[in-house]
C-alpha cells in the first residue's frame, strides 16, 4: 500500500504580531460560525485544519469555541419560528450538536495528524472514528436534554421523503408499477442503512477537506518559496489509501449474515461504511493511473464520463473498483509512477 513519507518539522506560519494572530482567530471565528449553516458546512473540517496550521491548536480551540457558539445561536434562532414543531425544533438542535461532534470536534483531534502530514487514509479513519462516538453523544443527549431521539427523528425525515419520492413516480404518467415497486423497495434497504449513511457523510465532508487543505497549503507555499514540495502532495486524492488494518474490520464485519437482531444490523452498518472507504480507495487508484499514463484535463473527465455510465448501464464499476481497493493493501497498484507523477497540474 502506498504511504507518503510523514513529515516531522512543524507546518505554521513564522510567528507574527499578538494583534494580528487576535485578528485571525476572530475572522476564523466568525468564518466556523458561518460554517455550522447546513450549505457549507461541509467545509467547515477544512477551515479548522487552516486556522490550526497558521495559528495553533490553542489559537483554533478558542476560534472553534467562539464560533460554534455563534454559530449555534444563530442556527437555533433561525430554527425556533412561528408555526415550528417541537419535532422540527428538536431535529434542528440535534442536528447542530452533531456537527459540533461529528466534524469540528473530530477536525480538532486530528489536527496534530496534519502537523505530521499523517498519510490521507489515516487522517480520515481517525477523524471517522473520533466522530462515531459523536453520534452516541449526541442521541445521548437529545435524550437526556430534548426528551426524544435524534435517530428516530432521522428516520421520520426519511419516511417522510420516501413518501414523496414514491408519490411522485406512482402520479407520472407511463412510469410501470414494477419501478414504483423497485423504488420503494430501494428506499426499504436504505432505511436500514441509515446509520452508515450518516458516517459516509462524515467521510466525505473530511475527503473534500482534506482535498482544500492541501491545496491551500501548497498554494501557501508556493506563493512563499516559489516551490512545490513533495509533502504538498499527501492531500492529493490520488494518495488516498487506507490503513492495512482496516481489513479486519472487513472481515469482522463481513460475518454479519452470521449474526442476528441488533448485533446482525450493527455489523451490516459497519460493512458499508468499510465497503464505501475501499471504493474510494478504488476511485483514487483510477485516478492514479491515469495521472501516470499523462490524461488530463478533458481526457479525465471523459475517462470519469465513462465509468459513470458503466455504472448506470451495468452497475459493475463500483464493485471493480471496490475490489481494486481491497486488494491494493497487498499488491499495491500505484507503484508504478512517473517521474513527474506529484505534479500539481494535475487537479483532483
Amino acid at each position: 500500500m502506498t504511504e507518503m513519507p510523514l513529515q516531522t518539522e512543524s507546518l505554521g506560519m513564522p510567528d507574527r504580531p499578538f494583534g494580528r494572530i487576535v485578528r485571525s482567530v476572530f475572522g476564523y471565528s466568525l468564518l466556523m460560525a458561518f460554517m455550522f449553516f447546513p450549505a457549507v458546512v461541509v467545509f467547515l473540517p477544512a477551515v479548522i485544519f487552516h486556522c490550526g496550521i497558521r495559528n495553533g491548536k490553542r489559537a483554533t480551540w478558542l476560534a472553534l469555541l467562539i464560533g460554534a457558539a455563534i454559530g449555534l445561536s444563530l442556527g437555533a434562532a433561525a430554527a425556533n419560528h412561528p408555526g415550528v414543531t417541537s419535532d422540527e425544533l428538536r431535529l434542528a438542535y440535534a442536528s447542530l450538536a452533531s456537527e459540533f461532534l461529528t466534524l469540528a470536534l473530530p477536525a480538532m483531534l486530528v489536527l496534530p495528524l496534519l502537523e505530521r502530514s499523517a498519510s490521507f487514509g489515516n487522517v480520515v479513519v481517525a477523524a471517522v472514528l473520533v466522530a462515531i462516538p459523536g453520534f452516541a453523544l449526541t442521541e445521548f443527549g437529545t435524550h437526556a436534554l430534548l426528551g426524544g431521539s435524534h435517530y428516530a427523528d432521522q428516520a421520520a425525515q426519511f419516511a417522510q421523503m420516501k413518501a414523496i419520492v414514491v408519490a411522485n413516480y406512482q402520479h407520472t404518467p407511463g412510469v410501470p408499477a414494477e419501478v414504483v415497486d423497485g423504488v420503494r423497495s430501494s428506499f426499504e434497504v436504505l432505511s436500514k442503512f441509515l446509520p452508515a449513511i450518516s458516517v459516509i457523510s462524515v467521510i466525505v465532508f473530511f475527503m473534500l477537506s482534506l482535498m482544500m487543505f492541501g491545496r491551500l497549503r501548497a498554494w501557501r507555499e508556493f506563493v512563499r518559496t516559489r516551490e512545490v514540495s513533495q509533502s504538498t502532495g499527501v492531500y492529493l486524492f490520488r494518495n488516498f489509501s487506507l490503513p492495512d488494518w482496516l481489513l479486519f474490520a472487513f472481515v469482522i464485519s463481513g460475518l454479519a449474515p452470521l449474526a442476528t437482531g441488533q448485533l446482525q444490523n450493527v455489523a451490516l452498518n459497519v460493512l458499508m461504511v468499510v465497503l464505501f472507504l475501499y471504493l474510494l480507495q478504488g476511485l483514487a487508484i483510477f485516478r492514479s493511473l491515469l495521472v501516470t499514463l499523462g490524461i488530463s484535463g478533458l481526457g479525465m473527465l471523459f475517462a470519469f464520463f465513462m465509468l459513470a455510465i458503466l455504472t448506470a448501464t451495468r452497475g459493475i464499476a463500483p464493485i471493480l473498483l471496490t475490489i481494486a481497493g481491497l486488494f491494493d493493501s497487498f499488491f499495491d497498484f500505484r507503484k508504478f509512477r512517473r517521474k513527474d507523477d506529484s505534479n500539481e497540474s494535475h487537479t483532483d
